[in-house]
């Protein structure tokens, strides 16, 4: 396979795994750790990431319970949650903390469909930038035969990746709108 090709593939793949991240971060009425795992808190004079400080479990459907390993940054992490807009209650019972995720409402899961929507619109737009620039890098191929093959495979990888994020784009909206 070409480089240029292989280059165009390596930052589709980046793409749809940043697209993918960014999908786990939604809230989607269920519990799950990717909720809240990035998170940054302060903590030994430094920001560090929520799952590197503490266990993170799923206690049932709508409740996650985070036990530090060091309970003194326990205040820490409740503070950083304020700052995290899920719209859940956390409660810190000097051991562990819980937070409540609140039941979804139908303007919520408005709201996060067309978070979805800019996302993977933002995904679509790294795609073009990407190919944009293999297709610059292609243009200079000196043998018309090898560029028009060339332009021909990027096209199909293009639209490869597109189909990839749509389908990804509509898996995730069922999911947010599901009851």
């Amino acid at each position: 396979m070409d480089s240029r090709l292989t280059a165009f593939t390596k930052e589709t793949e980046k793409v749809l795994q940043f697209l993918q991240s960014e999908f786990s971060k939604l809230q989607t009425g269920r519990a799950n750790a990717s909720l809240v795992e990035h998170l940054d808190i302060e903590a030994y004079g430094q920001k560090q990431e929520l799952r590197s400080l503490a266990s993170i479990a799923i206690q049932d459907a709508r409740t996650l319970t985070i036990q530090p390993w060091d309970r003194s940054i326990l205040g820490n992490i409740e503070k950083a949650f304020h700052y995290l807009d899920l719209g859940a209650s956390c409660v810190n019972d000097g051991v562990v903390i819980r937070i409540n995720l609140p039941p979804m409402t139908e303007e919520r899961r408005e709201q996060l469909v067309k978070i979805v929507h800019t996302l993977a619109e933002d995904a679509r737009v790294s795609v073009r930038q990407a190919r944009q620039m293999a297709h610059d890098s292609i243009k200079q191929e000196k043998v018309e035969d090898v560029r028009y093959t060339l332009e021909e495979e990027l096209q199909k990888a293009v639209n490869e990746a597109n189909a990839t994020i749509d389908e990804t784009r509509e898996k995730k909206e069922k999911e947010v709108m599901n009851v």
